[in-house]
């Protein structure tokens, strides 16, 4: 271990897999290591046998749930949107070809103690038990007036200005009930809270264009989803890294993060090995996170916590159609919180569980001291529920940009359901490391799913 690298790249979470790919590909010589014997840290999928190692170390799987190998519960739920910046990733670098997806059978939000279909369409719409019959009129014409928009011709916007007038105030042009705003804020424009609303428009018009566009792709659902669980994603970057020279160690344990007299990264320790490095990128857990900086430097801060509960259940969730697969949001407004409670739905269809066995994870944003209370809302619409795995993960962000000391630390995963925040992560790291944007260059490859 005594060659000198460009980065070394520490954790194989997505947001760490993505960039050591993308930094390969750039002609730069990365070192990749991980703690773990698996791939994908904290994003990781786990057979039975790993799932019951992090959750009850005492205990082994039932028998009854199946085979160990037919198992790779995603520990972070997240699904892709047809149209968004992860799939334009995965064209652009080619890593599709390590991938194969399919389609989520149906995005569901939960409204005045019911599940309903979130229309996608002015027909969808029209026909929708979500709103009444003017409702519908008036929330066909928004849905016009969003799709008829161009920036170049005033006669589209109707007196909006996307960019001076808040949402709050474009419902209001429309007249469109509180319960149409839930719907459309957070089942489309997929927010967590309502504070999307006192901002300028724009941004939530791009997301609803971006949710419609991806409905539109594949017609079920805004979202695909990788066979055999998330964890092929992060893998899948690390092949596209290897090919391009990257060097991987998994199993290592990370000791030190060397730096010199002036606090600048010089490189890792593990045991009596340092490796040398012009820069560091890791995730917050291999920089302090949950730790008390002895004398160091803090470098992360936590900014909240998520829970999330893995739910194994024997039969699809009521109320969706016998749907395979599904999101379902329950707006904050619905159930009297600040933040949603998302509940994303997989199954043997995507080869991540048993014949018959379907994986419910319920997650939101902590509130309160009493985390598992708050998901219960969630785990009510479930059915049923024949095993559960609850876990309370901080969200970590880094302190500083690491411009000054060539440390680089992605933030934690958080409670949105989709990998969006991810890309913006990749994005932001990108330009702090390498001083300007990332640009992907433009290819036409359509997503199998």
């Amino acid at each position: 271990m005594d060659e000198e690298y460009d980065v070394i790249v520490l954790g194989t979470g997505l947001t760490e897999c993505i960039l050591s790919g993308l930094l390969s590909v750039e002609g730069k010589k990365v070192l990749h290591m991980d703690r773990n014997d698996y791939y994908g840290g904290d994003s990781a999928s786990l057979n039975l046998t790993q799932l019951y190692r992090k959750f009850r170390p005492d205990q082994t799987p039932p028998t009854e749930l199946g085979r160990d190998r037919d198992y790779a519960v995603d520990l972070i739920p997240k699904f892709i949107i047809a149209s968004g910046e992860l799939t334009r990733i995965l064209v652009h670098t080619d890593v599709t070809r390590y991938l194969e997806f399919k389609q989520i059978a149906g995005s569901f939000v939960y409204r005045d103690g019911k599940i309903s279909k979130v229309p996608s369409t002015e027909m969808e719409a029209v026909k929708s038990p979500l709103m009444g019959l003017f409702e519908k009129r008036r929330a066909k014409k928004f849905f016009e007036f969003l799709q008829g928009w161009k920036d170049e011709d005033p006669a589209t916007h109707q007196g909006i200005d996307l960019d001076k007038n808040t949402m709050a105030q474009v419902y209001e042009k429309f007249g469109l009930e509180p319960g149409t705003q839930d719907f459309i804020g957070h089942a489309m424009a997929l927010y967590l809270d309502d504070d999307y609303k006192t901002k300028a428009a724009r941004p939530t018009y791009e997301r609803i264009v971006l949710y419609t566009s991806s409905m539109a792709r594949y017609g079920k659902s805004p979202y695909i989803y990788p066979l055999y669980g998330l964890g092929e994603l992060p893998q899948a970057f690390a092949r596209l890294s290897a090919i391009y020279g990257g060097t991987y160690m998994l199993d290592k344990p990370i000791d030190e993060i060397v730096t010199d007299a002036d606090g600048k990264f010089v490189g890792v320790r593990s045991g009596s090995e340092t490796v040398k490095a012009k820069q560091v990128v890791g995730d917050p857990s291999y920089f302090g996170a949950g730790k008390s900086a002895e004398g160091g430097k803090v470098r992360v801060v936590e900014e909240g916590k998520v829970i999330r509960a893995i739910c194994f259940l024997k039969h699809p969730i009521p109320g969706t159609e016998d749907s395979d697969s599904a999101q379902i949001i329950i707006p904050q407004n619905q159930v009297g919180r600040r933040n949603d409670i998302y509940i994303a739905m997989v199954s043997s269809t995507h080869n991540v569980c048993a014949k018959d066995v379907y994986v419910a994870i319920v997650s939101t944003i902590v509130e309160t001291d009493r985390p598992e209370q708050e998901i219960a809302p969630g785990l009510q619409l479930l059915g049923p529920i024949y095993d559960k795995f609850v876990s309370v993960s901080s969200l970590y962000t880094p302190t500083s940009s690491g411009e000054n000391d060539n440390v680089f630390i992605t933030r934690s995963y958080d409670a949105t359901s989709h990998f969006e925040t991810v890309v913006d992560d990749v994005n932001n790291v990108w330009k702090r490391m390498i001083g300007k944007d990332l640009v992907l260059k433009k290819r036409d490859v359509e997503v199998e799913a």
